[in-house]
C-alpha cells in the first residue's frame, strides 16, 4: 500500500499501472458502497423501483456482497505487497525492514490521522450516526484501537462502531499481517525458509477452519484476524509463484476466466454453492482472486474502453474505503427525509453516490495521500531497476 517514491536518476522509468488489478480493485470498492448503500435500514435496492424489475439474483447479488469483497482486497494486498518488495529489494529475504515499515507508514498514516480526526470531531459535535454511545465503548477506546490495529478486536469485544468507523476493522488486519510481513521474509534466508512457506501455505489453507471455528459471534467471525489474514497469504502465495514465471497468453487467458467464472459464482450464486462447500465458499473466492491477478501479472494491455471510471476507482480505493462512509451517510437521511420514506427510487442515489465518492478518493489523493508520499518518502527505493509498477493497495 506504499506509494512508490520518486525514482533515482539512475533507475528505469516506471511503466504504467496495471489495468488488470486496478480493475479488480475498482469493482470491489464498488461492491463495498454498493453494500453500504444497499442495507435494509439505508437504501435498499430489492425495494426499488429497479429491484422490481432485475432479477432478484442480480440484485442480492451487488447489493450484499461487501463483505467478500474486502476478501478480494486482501488478496491483492497480498499479491501487490509482494511483488512490489521483490522488484525493491529483488528478493524477500534481502528485504530492509525499517524502509518497509517506513513505506508503509507514510502511505497509511496520513489519511487514518485525517479520517480518525474528523470522526472525533463528529462524535464530539454530537453529529447522528458519528456518536460512539453502546456500552463498553468510547472515544478514547475507538481512537486507541484504530491505531493499534484492535478495531476488530474492539468490535468484537464490545459492538459495532458507527459505519464510518466499523469499515477500519478491515485495516487493523492488514497492517498486522504486514507487521510480520518483515519476519517472514527475513526466515527466507536460511534454514527456516522452508518451513517459513509451509507455515505461509498452512495459513491460506486454513481459511474455511479458521471462520467455521467462531460461529455464535457474528462480529468476530467476519473479522477476526485469521481469515483475513488467509486471504492474504493467498496473494503472497500467487506472487511468490509467479516470480520468475510471466504466463503464455493462452495460459493466462484461461486463468482469467476460470477465476472470473469463481468470482461471478460465489457473487452471484453464493446461496447455491454455500450448502455444497460451506466455508470453503471463501477459499474459492480468494482462489478466484488468485486466478485473475496471475493473469494480469506482467500485462500491459489496456482495460477495454468504457471500464476506465471502475480502473479509477481502483486506483483510488483506499482513498475511497476510508472516506465513503461519509457520503453514505449523508445522503441516507437527505433521500428519506426528501422521499418521505418511498423506498421505490432508491435506485437514482446510486449514480450520484458512486460519482462522489469516486471524486472524493481523488481529492483525497491528490490533497493528502500523494503529498504525504513525495514528501516522506526517501529518493531511492531500489537497488534495481522496476521492470513494471504494480498499483499500490489501500
Amino acid at each position: 500500500m506504499a506509494f512508490l517514491p520518486a525514482r533515482a536518476p539512475d533507475e528505469a522509468p516506471l511503466q504504467t499501472r496495471n489495468d488488470g488489478i486496478d480493475l479488480l480493485r475498482g469493482l470491489s470498492i464498488l461492491f463495498v458502497v454498493v453494500h453500504h448503500l444497499a442495507l435494509k435500514f439505508r437504501l435498499p435496492l430489492g425495494s426499488s423501483l429497479l429491484g422490481e424489475v432485475l432479477p432478484q439474483r442480480f440484485v442480492k447479488g451487488i447489493s450484499f456482497n461487501g463483505y467478500e469483497a474486502v476478501f478480494v482486497f486482501f488478496v491483492i494486498s497480498g499479491f501487490v505487497i509482494t511483488r512490489r518488495s521483490l522488484e525493491r529489494y529483488g528478493s524477500l529475504d534481502a528485504m530492509r525492514w525499517r524502509h518497509f515499515y517506513a513505506l508503509r507508514a507514510v502511505r497509511i498514516f496520513p489519511l487514518l490521522l485525517l479520517l480518525l480526526g474528523a470522526l472525533s470531531a463528529m462524535h464530539l459535535l454530537g453529529v447522528p450516526t458519528f456518536v460512539i454511545d453502546k456500552p463498553g465503548q468510547s472515544l478514547p477506546g475507538a481512537l486507541a484501537s484504530a491505531l493499534t490495529m484492535t478495531l476488530n478486536w474492539y468490535e468484537g469485544r464490545t459492538n459495532w462502531l458507527p459505519g464510518a468507523w466499523d469499515v477500519l476493522w478491515s485495516l487493523s488486519i492488514e497492517e498486522a499481517f504486514y507487521l510480520a510481513f518483515p519476519v517472514f521474509c527475513l526466515m527466507l534466508r536460511g534454514p527456516w525458509r522452508v518451513l517459513a512457506l509451509i507455515a505461509l501455505a498452512a495459513l491460506a489453507l486454513s481459511l474455511p477452519w479458521t471462520r467455521a471455528a467462531l460461529q455464535g459471534n457474528e462480529i468476530w467471525q467476519e473479522k477476526a484476524y485469521l481469515p483475513g489474514m488467509s486471504a492474504i497469504a493467498w496473494g503472497v502465495l500467487t506472487a511468490l509463484a509467479l516470480q520468475r514465471v510471466t504466463l503464455p497468453r493462452h495460459v493466462a487467458r484461461a486463468s482469467a476466466t476460470l477465476g472470473a467464472i469463481g468470482l461471478l459464482g460465489v457473487v452471484f450464486y453464493g446461496d447455491v454453492l454455500w450448502p455444497v462447500l460451506h466455508d470453503h465458499v471463501m477459499s474459492l473466492l480468494c482462489v478466484s482472486a488468485a486466478l485473475w491477478l496471475a493473469a494480469a501479472h506482467g500485462s500491459t494491455r489496456a482495460i477495454a474502453r468504457g471500464f476506465g471510471w471502475l480502473t479509477q476507482m481502483g486506483r483510488w480505493s483506499y482513498e475511497i474505503y476510508l472516506s465513503h462512509m461519509f457520503v453514505v451517510l449523508a445522503l441516507t437521511p437527505a433521500y428519506r427525509a426528501l422521499a418521505n420514506g418511498d423506498m421505490r427510487w432508491t435506485f437514482l442515489v446510486y449514480p450520484p453516490a458512486l460519482a462522489v465518492c469516486t471524486l472524493l478518493g481523488g481529492a483525497l489523493h491528490r490533497h493528502v495521500s500523494g503529498p504525504a508520499a513525495r514528501r516522506f518518502l526517501p529518493h531511492r527505493t531500489s537497488a534495481k531497476p522496476v521492470p513494471h509498477r504494480y498499483p499500490d493497495v489501500g
